[in-house]
């Protein structure tokens, strides 16, 4: 499993907590970042990064390694963590 996960998320989105829950449930270490509570400037550099990533402002964005998984997604989440 790879050393570094990281999670771009809203506090009030389902679908970021769902994701979240997922991988406390499975055991993943992650780190996440809640994009709309950083400060405006913060935000907008998170923002203009996954756009960057995805081309576009979803979320939950996952970040393992060189994969990335838009949107809640377990079985693709599950193969790129390799559970």
């Amino acid at each position: 499993m790879p050393d570094v996960v990281k999670i771009f998320a809203l506090s009030t989105c389902p679908y970021c907590r769902r994701t979240k829950r997922f991988l406390s449930e499975k055991n993943v270490e992650y780190e996440a970042v809640d994009v709309d509570l950083l400060d405006d400037a913060e935000q907008e550099r998170v923002l203009e990064e996954i756009e960057e990533m995805t081309g576009r402002h979803s979320f939950p964005v996952v970040v393992v390694g060189s994969e990335i998984v838009v949107g809640h997604d377990e079985e693709k989440l599950k193969k790129v963590l390799g559970l």
